[in-house]
């Protein structure tokens, strides 16, 4: 096993020695890496111990030590009381999962890159790390998962790309901490899985696990070993990037965070290739890494690229049989939206524990793939165009996904002498009036050679007036999004 004080030592004489220093200045100096900004489009995977189970949530093993969640009562009538979440890394063998078929599902959506999460709030790594015994490799199914999908993903021309939600596992659990039984989450045994169960409300209620973290301050050996743990994990698997979820906010984790991003993009130096560290919360400075919103949108296109990842499922990121799936329109919709703001989009999928893909992500992938195949001059290799698009206003929030768009909502992206008007959902009618686009020399001043339906090639009625640019298709055969190429001069 490797200490932590060896990691941290080799982060200084790393930082020492590199061109990025720990601090806001120096680390907004790296580049948004190239390869980046022109995916456009990336795949998030959630697979862990929480998909044996496959109840509710990813979030299981929180939500299944407070008495007043229903995954409280589900845990105890399906397994028992004397049942620990430790006991579903024996049965998380997943004897089906082949890297091969997730990568070919993956490729043929339109996806430029992947990004399996490497560990999870409950603690368990899916790659091999020597600072911990809790990993696939070391447990029940003895492969190092994070190695097969990243050889396989590079094999399929994919960028690949990782995620590490250990920071909230200081807390994660606490409400093992707050039962008026002795069980094995605090027995010292298992004190390197369970984590420190830390908390500051002893009630074992609702409140207490809805209030999280609040109030809870990380020790100064927890952020070390965050930094040790996450420091491995990118020198040992070389991700071309890093997410981090949310709770590295915490303005005691500000030293090392900035401590890790110089020694990663210091290292990506050594390595010949550029990085990128997503972040949510201002837990970077701006400018310094990506910004990214869950479940949400930006109002306007932004100066810098930045990030939206969403889920294939309303309800959850993991697998679970409770799972309400989205249609595959619904999901190009809020690609499109974000494409035209300057923003990369991330689609997750949850594999089943048995390592096969839910029926469901393979239909979305599909689906996603025909028409991104389709529609690629308007998705990879454009640009947002000067305008954002039109129809419905929406608040800037994350967490809010039921946007309900109609006919007249249109988003824009552009490459030279071309724009492209996404008709965010197809009318019956076939008629789109694009009111942004209007005949006007202080607003629009070119000259429209002609207008086709991009994902055919047919060529389309349409007249341009002081009000609007009005097209006239035939009627949709399809919900999803239609692609309308505007060639200008």
């Amino acid at each position: 096993m490797d200490s932590v004080s060896k990691w941290l030592n080799e982060i200084d004489r790393t930082i020492e020695n590199g061109k990025y220093k720990d601090d806001w200045e120096s680390l907004s100096t790296y580049p948004v890496a190239e390869w980046y900004a022109a995916a456009k489009f990336g795949i998030f995977i959630h697979w862990g111990a929480y998909s044996v189970p496959a109840y509710k949530t990813e979030w299981y093993p929180r939500q299944m030590y407070y008495r007043s969640n229903p995954v409280y009562a589900h845990h105890k009538k399906t397994y028992g009381t004397d049942f620990p979440y430790r006991m579903f890394i024996d049965m998380f063998t997943a004897p089906l999962f082949d890297a091969d078929k997730w990568m070919s599902a993956i490729k043929n959506s339109g996806a430029r890159f992947v990004m399996p999460v490497a560990e999870h709030h409950d603690g368990y790594k899916m790659y091999s790390s020597r600072l911990s015994r809790w990993t696939t490799e070391k447990q029940a199914m003895h492969r190092d998962v994070l190695g097969e999908l990243k050889e396989t993903a590079e094999r399929y021309g994919l960028e690949f790309a990782t995620s590490s939600h250990r920071a909230e596992h200081y807390w994660f659990m606490n409400g093992a901490a707050t039962l008026d039984t002795v069980t094995e989450e605090r027995d010292p045994e298992y004190a390197d899985f369970y984590g420190p169960l830390a908390h500051v409300n002893t009630k074992n209620d609702l409140k207490a696990m809805l209030d999280g973290e609040k109030n809870i301050v990380p020790s100064r050996e927890w952020m070390e070993e965050w930094l040790a743990h996450t420091a491995e994990l990118v020198t040992d698997y070389r991700p071309s990037g890093i997410y981090f979820d949310w709770w590295v906010h915490h303005p005691a984790f500000r030293p090392y965070m900035k401590k890790f991003m110089a020694y990663y993009y210091n290292k990506s130096a050594e390595w010949g290739k550029e990085v990128v560290v997503q972040y949510k919360n201002d837990a970077a400075m701006y400018g310094s890494a990506i910004y990214d919103r869950e479940r949400g949108q930006m109002d306007t296109v932004m100066p810098r690229v930045w990030q939206s990842d969403t889920a294939t499922s309303k309800n959850a990121w993991c697998h679970t049989t409770t799972n309400r799936y989205k249609t595959p329109a619904e999901i190009a919709r809020a690609m499109a939206d974000v494409l035209s703001k300057n923003g990369v989009f991330v689609l997750n999928i949850g594999p089943k524990a048995d390592g096969t893909l839910a029926p469901e992500d393979e239909n979305i992938l599909a689906s996603l793939g025909e028409w991104t195949r389709a529609n690629s001059n308007a998705l990879f290799g454009a640009v947002p165009y000067r305008i954002t698009g039109e129809g419905k206003k929406f608040k800037l929030k994350g967490f809010k996904e039921n946007l309900n768009y109609s006919s007249r909502d249109f988003r824009y992206t552009y490459r030279p002498c071309h724009i492209y008007a996404f008709a965010l959902k197809p009318n019956k009618s076939g008629v789109y009036k694009l009111t942004k686009l209007n005949r006007d020399r202080d607003n629009f001043a070119f000259t429209i050679k002609s207008v086709t339906l991009l994902a055919s090639g047919e060529k389309l009625e349409w007249k341009h007036t002081r009000n609007a640019l009005t097209i006239k298709t035939a009627p949709p055969s399809s919900p999803m999004p239609l692609v309308l190429d505007i060639e200008i001069d």
